[in-house]
This record gives C-alpha cells, sequence and structure tokens, in this order.
C-alpha cells in the first residue's frame, strides 16, 4: 500500500530538510514524496537528499491550497498526507502503524485515518477525539498533519481556495458530511507539529472565525449548529482555548483532555 506525502513549500530554509528526513527515516518504505515547491530562490531545494521517492514539483501558484491541489493531482498512493515543512513523523513506525489499519479494514466507504498530534510550540501531546460525531465536526477535528486521507477524497473534492485559512477544516467536513467517509482513529501519535503558522497569528483571528462559521452554516442545519454553539458556551470554550494554548498550562490541559475524551 503506497502512501503520497505532500511537502508544499515556498523558501522554507532548513526546515524543508528536516521534514523530509523524518519521512525517509519512516521503517515502511512503500511511499513518494512530493514536495511541491511555488518558486524558492533560498537554496533550499539543492539540500534535498537524493531518492527516488521524492518528485519535485515546482509549479507558481496562488497559495497554500493550490499548492496542495496541484500536488495532488501527482499523488499516485492508496492515501495521502500534508506536511508542512517544519513538521515531522512523531517516531520511525507512523507509517507501518497507518498500513496496518488501513488493511485491517473492510467496507466500500472511503478512510480517513486520524491520530494524535504533538504540539511541538508548547512541547505538549494533543489528543485527538476517538469518534468522530457532528460534535466534533464543530469544535474539535484532528490536525491536518495527523490525518492520511484515502486518495480518491482528495482528487474528487479539491481544497477550496476561497478560504484562506480553513480549506482544510471544509474539506474533513466535506469527508464526513458528504461522502460518507468513515473515519478511522489510529490510536497513536502521527506528527510533531510545529506551529505558530498563518492561521494562529492574531490578525487572522478574526477571519478564522468567520470562515469557520461560513463552513459549519454549509454542512450544519440551523439546529446542530445552535446546539453546539451553546454547548460551547456551558462548556466555556474561550476558557479552554486560553488553557489549551497557554505554554504554563497547555501540559496538564491536553493531559486531562485526552483522558476524560
Amino acid at each position: 500500500m503506497q502512501f503520497s506525502i505532500i511537502v508544499v513549500c515556498l523558501n522554507a530554509g532548513d526546515k524543508l530538510r528536516q521534514t523530509v528526513d523524518s519521512i525517509l527515516a519512516q521503517f515502511y518504505t512503500d511511499y513518494q514524496i512530493i514536495v511541491k515547491d511555488g518558486g524558492s530562490t533560498d537554496g533550499s531545494l539543492e539540500k534535498l537528499p537524493a531518492d527516488e521517492r521524492i518528485v519535485l514539483y515546482a509549479q507558481k501558484d496562488s497559495g497554500i491550497y493550490d499548492a496542495m491541489n496541484q500536488a495532488v493531482q501527482k499523488a499516485q498512493g492508496a492515501y495521502i498526507i500534508f506536511m508542512n515543512c517544519g513538521d515531522t513523523f512523531y517516531d520511525e513506525k507512523v507509517l507501518e502503524k497507518a498500513a496496518a489499519c488501513a488493511a485491517r479494514e473492510t467496507g466500500e466507504q472511503p478512510l480517513v485515518l486520524y491520530g494524535d498530534t504533538y504540539g511541538a510550540k508548547n512541547k505538549v501531546l494533543i489528543a485527538s477525539p476517538k469518534q468522530i460525531d457532528g460534535s466534533a465536526c464543530y469544535r474539535n477535528i484532528p490536525c491536518h498533519q495527523s490525518c492520511f486521507y484515502a486518495a480518491q477524497l482528495c482528487k474528487e473534492k479539491p481544497y477550496d481556495t476561497r478560504y484562506r485559512i480553513r480549506a482544510d477544516y471544509d474539506h474533513f467536513l466535506w469527508c464526513y458530511y458528504r461522502a460518507h467517509a468513515r473515519m478511522v482513529y489510529l490510536g497513536t501519535v502521527v506528527a510533531s507539529y510545529e506551529g505558530g503558522g498563518y492561521s494562529e497569528n492574531k490578525e487572522n483571528k478574526r477571519r478564522d472565525k468567520e470562515e469557520h462559521d461560513l463552513i459549519t452554516q454549509e454542512y450544519m442545519s440551523a439546529e446542530e449548529l445552535k446546539r453546539y454553539r451553546s454547548m460551547m458556551l456551558l462548556t466555556l470554550a474561550p476558557l479552554r482555548t486560553f488553557l489549551a494554548e497557554n505554554k504554563l498550562t497547555a501540559g496538564v490541559y491536553h493531559w486531562l483532555k485526552a483522558r476524560i475524551s
């Protein structure tokens, strides 16, 4: 079973090599690495190791989601995962575990295999929900770097480039609500997420919320949205977000979350 691991980059410096090296360290070797470059001039591409599994695709794009869509068209694997430059696989057995899980699953539904994430920024384990339902889709989907998508899901539904921050969220909800993909929890940590990206900049918080509202209205009924918003208020969501992201409290928060989820 082959994986297509897509790494989108633009003048990523040493972070590109860091991510690629973590992929090449995997015990499971049936994969291709698609490095989609938007026109780097920093010499980072020249530092890539010589390996026949690395496919370099250089083409101008209009942003990260357009770049991801372009790379998907080059994917040959049965499953696709996206790794940002600076992100790494958590250990050398990640692909081996994902392949074994996919091999055990039966049925005609396309699969999304997902796991937990290590937040390198705050040095905490970020637990994903063990089951995906409407509530999880509203408030707590797995980190994008910890999801393996059946390739057909990415090829049938490209990322909507109208969204600058939440196109991956839109795609995940489409997989669940429209494609009726089966969400399978791997029970392991998949990726070490660097954090501090575009969506986490303060000036983009408002845009992030606006896109969240637009996307949830697309897939969820008014009754669902009312119920989930009330739930978020009752469970003190803003306070929980602060605790989850603050360096002093993040470790304890995610530790407790992992044990009660």
